[in-house]
């Protein structure tokens, strides 16, 4: 089977990664360098600590299965990877007794929870007075691009072809099924299937193979300090963060994650906005961010930011990816709509479209476990995208 990847980011390259793995034909697709999207702007998280029991969960726990494998295939230095676990802080007595609450019901499905008493135990440098917190260890890190690359390149030694500078601008098709797509600079290239990973640009891609779906694009940004010793164990973020990212409303959303980095530097995040596609540095959001990390870690009162980056986490309405085959045009499959979760559920996205893709399970993926992802839900009865 001749697959044709429309993403080189890191949901694109686990695709790849799988799909090759499965002993299918691969050609990856994009406009731009490997990880030069989504991929580039995060934090590399993942992630089962904010995720509520359902379908995302059980993507994120397939997929941390999937990352402990990768890792040891390609070697946890080349993705820089780090099993740091995660920390959640509660301020008040009653945000204490509601992250309990969402830890009891994660700890149900399968999530490995220990509360804490007193987060200073774990991270000697946060603030006193702290109600508690829960720690979450199977929570991760990669470096998003390091990773991203790694398994195209894994993917390449086991046959895929990669074309970068490459956009998918049309594409064949007969009897309604896809037989190919047509770059821009007239090629076909043949393909009984091709999988839309195009990160937030997925609604547009999607549109183009005759299979539309609603992806939206949100700010987000993210501050770096200059390097420091180890001052900060864990990914540690306040109990707010699960119900921001769930959130609805359009202006802008912060919640404090603060968390190190191999190379010294401090993260510091996370904001969430909808603007469309607009970049612009917004000075505000930065003096926000940073003024509830040092409220969280007092100690970074007296360290520099070195710069603020920012990108677009391309979300579904529904905030669940869209993995799967669209039931409009046989031969596409979605897989986009990650939100800023795209790194953590990258692996369990890629066995799963590779499973759709054979017809049965694959690597611990099983298309019936995972029927709320599927594209069908967002199609009314007439088929169109709602």
């Amino acid at each position: 089977m001749k697959v044709i990847v429309v993403g080189a980011g890191i949901v694109g390259a686990a695709c790849a990664f799988h799909a090759v793995s499965a002993g299918l034909d691969v050609t990856v697709l994009d406009r731009g360098p490997v990880g030069a999207g989504t991929t580039s702007r995060g934090e590399g998280n993942i992630l089962l600590s904010d995720k509520e029991p359902g379908p995302e969960l059980e993507l994120a726990r397939l997929s941390r299965t999937l990352w402990d494998e990768a890792g040891e295939e390609l070697g946890s230095a080349s993705l820089e990877w780090e099993a740091k676990g995660g920390l959640v802080v509660a301020a008040s007595p009653e945000a204490l007794t509601a992250l309990h609450a969402f830890a009891e019901r994660q700890t149900a499905a399968g999530v490995r929870t220990v509360r804490v008493e007193r987060p200073a135990d774990l991270e000697p440098h946060s603030a006193p007075g702290l109600a508690g917190g829960v720690h979450y260890p199977q929570d991760a890190q990669v470096q998003p691009v390091l990773a991203a690359a790694a398994l195209l390149r894994a993917a390449v030694r086991g046959g895929a072809r990669l074309h970068t500078g490459e956009a998918a601008a049309a594409v064949t098709g007969a009897g309604g099924r896809i037989t190919g797509v047509r770059t821009a600079d007239g090629t076909v290239l043949a393909a009984d299937a091709v999988v839309n990973a195009a990160g937030t640009w997925g609604g547009e891609v999607g549109r183009r193979l005759g299979a539309p779906v609603e992806i939206l694009p949100r700010r987000g940004f993210v501050l770096v300090t200059e390097p420091l010793p180890p001052m900060i164990r864990h990914k540690v973020y306040s109990a707010d963060y699960v119900a921001n990212v769930a959130a609805d409303g359009a202006g802008l959303e912060t919640s404090c994650v603060v968390e190190g980095t191999r190379a010294g530097t401090i993260l510091i995040g996370a904001s969430r906005e909808r603007v469309g596609f607009d970049t612009t540095m917004n000075p505000a959001v930065v003096a926000v961010l940073a003024a509830q990390a040092c409220r969280l870690f007092p100690f970074l009162r007296g360290v520099h930011l070195i710069r603020a980056y920012r990108g677009f986490r391309p979300y579904c309405p529904d905030h669940l990816p869209v993995v799967g085959p669209d039931p409009r045009v046989s031969g596409v499959l979605h897989a986009c709509g990650h939100e800023g979760a795209g790194i953590g559920l990258a692996p369990g996205t890629g066995a799963l479209i590779t499973a759709h893709l054979l017809g049965r399970p694959w690597r611990g993926a099983d298309p019936a476990a995972h029927t709320g992802l599927l594209p069908d839900r967002f199609l009314t009865t007439g088929g169109v995208p709602t």
